[in-house]
């Protein structure tokens, strides 16, 4: 997984997995979807980050089953 945040443009872009991107869906005007060939989830894409999201307040956490 990797995200990545464009401050320059205000786009956020999140990579689930790297796979070959056969389709973008736009979810609304500012949110695109890349799946793969079996429609699985590649990636994300958000426009207008900064109002959309708490962007300088990211964080991760992964939990053991």
């Amino acid at each position: 997984m990797n995200i990545k945040y464009f401050q320059e443009t205000d786009t956020l872009y999140i990579e689930f997995r790297k796979a070959e991107v056969i389709e973008t869906r736009d979810l609304d005007e500012n949110t695109l979807l890349d799946v793969d060939a079996d429609g699985n989830i590649c990636a994300i894409t958000v426009e207008h980050a900064s109002d959309r999201a708490d962007i300088p307040h990211c964080s991760f956490e992964q939990i053991a089953a």
